[in-house]
């Protein structure tokens, strides 16, 4: 199987950030971002997707983490986007769904090289830690824009937050590994390019 890793770098006035990511991981993970919520929720995306993470974040967190957040998951999106290469004999489509408790989200994602979200959580804008509810739409949003990824969770069912956002996080890392997963050798589209 070939290599499909990527190592990322990004700093700014506001964040600096370092990222490394394999595709043909087995779930391991070193995760710093200065937000332990946030740290588990990127934690339970590598284990349920396979995938290998190495990351160190620092950011501003006044008034809150929306910049370190939405940055990583710029970075996030950039190391998808260059360890799939061309996406050649990838599944492409992934879907996932993880219960945790009361909560219940869906995910499926398309690495169709088009980004577009659609974020169905009916959060009630809450914290959970330090981390506020908003910002998972932030990272999901700015994981599509440089992934290339057409991205849906919707949220099925869930009173707790925590579990809500757990959910999909655990969703999300489920569809990832399906959707990366190595199933012939062809670009997975009728036009030879995604």
């Amino acid at each position: 199987m070939k290599t499909r890793r990527a190592t990322i770098k990004r700093k700014t006035f506001e964040t600096s950030i370092t990222l490394g990511l394999d595709l043909n991981g087995k779930g391991a993970f070193s995760i710093r971002t200065g937000d332990e919520f946030f740290d588990h929720m990127l934690s339970q995306l590598a284990k349920h997707g396979s995938l290998n993470i190495t990351l160190k974040a620092k950011g501003d967190a006044v008034p809150d983490f929306h910049h370190l957040v939405e940055d990583v998951g710029l970075v996030l999106g950039d190391a998808f986007k260059k360890a799939l290469d061309d996406k050649r004999g990838i599944n492409r489509y992934g879907f996932g769904s993880a219960p945790m408790d009361d909560s219940l989200v869906a995910v499926s994602v398309d690495f169709c090289g088009r980004p577009y979200l659609v974020f169905d959580l009916a959060l009630e804008k809450k914290k959970v830690g330090v981390f506020d509810e908003d910002l998972a739409e932030e990272f999901f949003k700015a994981f599509t824009m440089t992934s290339g990824a057409t991205l849906h969770l919707h949220k099925v069912c869930g009173k707790n937050p925590h579990h809500s956002l757990e959910s999909a996080f655990k969703s999300f890392g489920r569809a990832v590994k399906e959707a990366v997963k190595i199933t012939g050798r062809d670009i997975p589209s009728t036009k030879g390019k995604l």
